[in-house]
């Protein structure tokens, strides 16, 4: 009954905002447009469709708003009115009550607020889906900025992700292409992610890898945590100071190179993916900034690290062979790496997978990045994909989203950035560590420490098995022997056996020819 409740609440507040008039008014049939003017018949819908949908996707709650996160960045497949209002759901969700905010705080550490802090802005700073951030100063004059948790978020999500799990069993079970999507484990992915980003403590640990990851790279600045103030609710980190990414004009007029900038992104993005296997995986323009400061001019600043990718080695050795297979427009090597994943039926024949990953791709190399939409591209090979049967990979899903991410991004800054020959270096160096001599250097020192340990010990080991041939276990004797009598049984009971049937058919003959 929740989930019913629920589901009429969504559709009460698609109804209230006029979606269902945003979404069938693309329809060109005349039967679709007689259907909107009577639906919408005595609603006042005079707000602009995109102010329509960003109140909507806030009143249905924080997935829906992260949802909205990830449209504003895709300005080549959305209206630009609509998009540049989605933007506004990453910094404008509207806060709780700071007086509910201090309560919470003094709640954490025990502690009121004034014996925490010299100065605490009581007015919010950010506001987002799940939490909101205030500005503040330790009592050793440090700034800082403190992450609160929204107050009965849980239930909320709870509520929604059971939603999804019900629906995207449905999904699976009616739907033609519903087992090979997976939507049940792309859900449960979305879950887990998204209760990690309940929790501050994890979100505080992702930061303080992800700092040290980037330190020896120079292109990123990652807040320091104060853990003594760090909690599964609040947590308080080093103040940043920067220019949000998406105010190119202020960034352009401070004197930042803007397309080093481009450059920089992706090289960051491509070293936590392939590098490391640990990236920030929420790269919207809510979550980045750009330090104007001397000592860290021009450099990113990430904030925000509940959601965080990670890969295994596997993984990132497939992504990079793909990856490389795709900048050398070897398409044969791509189908095949898709067969030998299990990703498609063994049985699939690799030249006509080849020809139609071909067909895809092919148009959009040598092109600026204006001119690329990987979002186009996406939508070909997922269509290309469900003609062979290829499976999703829910652990994917979030790489897939960042990378989106990156292109928004990209065409913020400089829309004249080539992806491909941007990557394509840096992909060539990761293979040639991974590959050649450095790599198996560096696989021989990961490996030291167990070596360490077991060359000491090689000659008892081989002693030891040497021992064991030249002189057997009795245990093992005794099985084998009784074994031997066992077989010796069986043999004797069917050969009895298989005389007597012998014996039957002989008599019965016999008796059959005889005189009397």
């Amino acid at each position: 009954m929740r989930h019913f409740f629920r589901l009429v609440f969504i559709g009460f507040t698609v109804l209230r905002f006029g979606l269902d008039e945003v979404a069938l008014s693309g329809f060109r049939q005349r039967w679709v447009r007689g259907l909107v003017r009577v639906t919408t018949l005595g609603r006042q819908l005079q707000a602009p469709r995109g102010e329509r949908l960003r109140l909507a996707l806030e009143k249905l709650g924080p997935i829906f708003v992260k949802f909205g996160q990830v449209l504003s960045t895709r300005r080549d497949l959305l209206p630009l009115d609509v998009a540049d209002e989605l933007a506004h759901l990453q910094d404008r969700v509207p806060p709780f009550p700071s007086v509910q905010a201090v309560a919470l705080i003094e709640r954490a550490f025990g502690r009121r607020i004034d014996e925490l802090f010299s100065e605490f802005d009581a007015e919010p700073v950010a506001s987002a889906s799940i939490a909101q951030v205030h500005f503040a100063k330790l009592k050793n004059g440090r700034e800082v900025a403190v992450k609160v948790l929204r107050p009965g978020m849980l239930q909320v999500i709870e509520q929604d992700l059971t939603l999804m799990h019900t629906l995207a069993s449905l999904v699976e079970r009616v739907w033609t292409d519903g087992k090979r999507l997976k939507p049940r484990e792309v859900v449960a992915e979305f879950d887990v992610y998204l209760h990690d980003e309940l929790d501050l403590v994890r979100e505080a640990a992702n930061a303080a890898q992800l700092r040290r990851n980037m330190q020896g790279l120079g292109l990123v600045m990652v807040p320091e945590m104060v853990w003594d103030l760090c909690t599964s609710g609040v947590i308080v980190m080093e103040r940043m100071h920067g220019v949000p990414i998406s105010q190119v004009p202020r960034l352009r007029e401070a004197g930042v190179d803007i397309k080093k900038l481009a450059r920089d992104g992706v090289t960051i993005f491509f070293t936590q993916v392939f590098r490391d296997g640990f990236f920030h995986a929420d790269m919207h323009p809510g979550n980045i900034q750009v330090s104007v400061a001397p000592a860290t001019f021009g450099r990113y600043i990430a904030l925000d690290f509940g959601i965080i990718g990670t890969l295994t080695e596997w993984d990132k050795e497939y992504l990079a062979q793909n990856f490389l297979a795709f900048f050398r427009r070897d398409y044969k090597r791509v189908a095949e790496l898709h067969v030998e994943s299990g990703w498609v039926p063994p049985n699939t024949r690799v030249d006509a997978l080849e020809n139609a990953i071909r067909a895809v791709c092919e148009p959009h190399f040598d092109r600026p990045l204006k001119d690329i939409s990987l979002g186009a591209v996406l939508m070909r090979l997922f269509q290309t994909s469900r003609r062979f049967n290829v499976e999703i990979q829910p652990q994917l899903v979030l790489l897939q989203k960042t990378l989106l991410n990156i292109e928004g991004l990209g065409r913020q800054l400089d829309p004249e950035l080539d992806l491909w020959s941007t990557a394509k270096p840096f992909l060539e160096q990761w293979m040639n560590r991974q590959i050649g001599w450095a790599g198996l250097v560096e696989r021989f020192k990961n490996e030291a420490p167990r070596y360490a340990q077991l060359l000491p010990e090689l000659p008892r080991l081989i002693h030891q098995a040497l021992q064991r041939r030249r002189d057997p276990d009795p245990a093992l004797l005794a099985l084998l022997t009784e074994q031997r009598r066992t077989n010796r049984l069986i043999q004797g009971l069917l050969i009895g056996l298989a005389g007597f049937a012998i014996g039957v058919l002989v008599a019965r003959t016999l008796l059959r020819w005889a005189p009397w």
